[in-house]
């Protein structure tokens, strides 16, 4: 079309796994979206693209081209995001046949790099095997390892319901292995740690500066060992200035809730939530936060955060000294001021849920910190069933903040530190972050160069 030819020849087909619609007359959402295009799209090369899907918003396309992938890019279970494959418009500048041959005879041997083609070939027979990882989807084309595609915050396999395929192919038969299943290779035994250096202190009897209650899924094994291999071993934690706990509610799937017991009773860290979990009960887990905080210790200050978030937990403890006035209430984090609800896309708000125009003065969820005195008014306020709940967690928090500032003024905080997207130049929490990139942070902050290891 770039130039001049008004017509593009298309060869493309989709496979998705689908969840249950969320609304009558919008699409279901799309758990996994692959769609290979065979002769290209705009860039005029064979494309591999994965995404996501919700409520008719789509998130940011993972695409594929055959080029080779950086040595920095992140890797999924263990694999590329991406293979390379042969181009025609990329020379190789590997060295020939002959040479590589000539170097293994003279005795300096280095096994040759084989490049495949791009997997998908026009009426030829395929076979496409999609395997559910720890982290995330493996793609792989006649046995050959193609893509990886990451797991996505909101994105379960566990949502998936439906396979549905679409496009220009004709498809000979369908097999599926007792879904959802992990490769062998991904044993959870090889996830899950049991090492005594890794299981938490019991609660201390006296007061904590910190309590940090960490919200997490019940299949997020990964995320959570992530956390106890990195911040939740900074001298903080470990010398109980602050304490950190996961808060999980339970799995509709009987084997995940088997395990999930078994990594609580070893590592005591976890809180299980008798719920089924779901994104509408989030504000529930918000609330256990709070009465863990308030009842199982004596916390001066109750930090919420997600099983993504890295947690600068020194600079979080400074950044409450310095904002400490007296005895005045705190509430601390990344504050959004005069918000609207959406009324449209995945964060969408019906009038019945939120009925006024702007959301109350609130800190974005990935992490926040509130000081005890606010931390007990919701407790109690719950306790006496006079506490307003609302789907979305963060807004909640903003509006319970909102009507205890009526009865006592509460310092509002503001900092860019505490992260909404990724990570910043001199955070104090980095949000989105995978289990690599976790132990990345940490290997940067122990080597006291507090770094991000990719900007998003």
């Amino acid at each position: 079309m770039r130039q001049g030819d008004g017509t593009v020849m298309v060869s493309q087909f989709v496979v998705e796994l689908q969840g249950l619609r969320a609304v009558d007359g919008e699409d279901p959402p799309r758990i996994l979206h692959l769609n290979p295009r065979l002769r290209g799209d705009w860039s005029q090369h064979p494309i591999l693209e994965h995404n996501t899907c919700y409520r008719m918003q789509w998130g940011a396309a993972q695409r594929c081209d055959g080029t080779p992938p950086g040595d920095n890019d992140d890797k999924v279970d263990g694999f590329p995001k991406c293979e390379k494959w042969i181009r025609n418009d990329i020379v190789d500048t590997k060295e020939s046949k002959t040479t590589s041959w000539l170097k293994r005879f003279i005795g300096r041997a280095k096994k040759p790099a084989i490049t495949w083609p791009f997997p998908f070939v026009e009426e030829r027979l395929f076979v496409l095997t999609i395997q559910a990882g720890v982290e995330g989807f493996h793609i792989y084309v006649g046995g050959r390892h193609v893509t990886s595609f990451p797991y996505r915050p909101g994105f379960t396999l566990e949502d998936a319901t439906g396979l549905f395929v679409k496009g220009d192919v004709d498809v000979h038969s369908v097999y599926a292995t007792a879904l959802p299943m992990s490769h062998p290779s991904f044993s959870l035994r090889q996830v899950l740690e049991m090492s005594e250096k890794w299981r938490s202190r019991p609660l201390p009897k006296g007061p904590v500066s910190l309590f940090i209650g960490i919200l997490s899924a019940s299949n997020h094994f990964a995320e959570r060992m992530a956390v106890r291999k990195t911040w939740m071993q900074t001298p903080e934690i470990k010398s109980s200035e602050a304490v950190a706990r996961f808060f999980v509610a339970l799995n509709s799937r009987k084997e995940v809730n088997v395990m999930l017991k078994k990594e609580a009773e070893y590592f005591g860290d976890i809180v299980i939530l008798p719920f089924i979990d779901r994104y509408e009960l989030v504000v529930l887990k918000t609330i256990a936060i709070c009465e863990y905080g308030v009842q199982n210790l004596t916390a001066a200050n109750i930090m919420k955060c997600d099983d993504d978030t890295f947690v600068r937990v020194d600079m979080v403890l400074r950044h409450i000294k310095l904002n400490n006035n007296g005895d005045k209430p705190l509430y601390m984090g990344n504050l959004n001021l005069l918000h609207r609800p959406l009324r449209t896309g995945k964060w969408a708000v019906t009038g019945e849920e939120w009925p006024e125009d702007i959301y109350p003065p609130y800190a974005n969820g990935p992490g926040y910190v509130i000081s005890g005195d606010i931390a007990k008014f919701i407790v109690s306020q719950h306790a006496n069933q006079s506490l307003r709940l609302f789907k979305m967690e963060d807004v909640s928090m903003g509006l319970w903040v909102e009507k205890f500032n009526a009865t006592k003024p509460v310092q509002y905080s503001h900092s860019w530190n505490f992260c909404q997207y990724g990570c910043v130049f001199n955070y104090y929490t980095a949000h989105y972050q995978s289990p690599r990139q976790m132990l990345c942070l940490w290997d940067k902050l122990i080597r006291g160069q507090p770094s991000c290891c990719n900007y998003r």
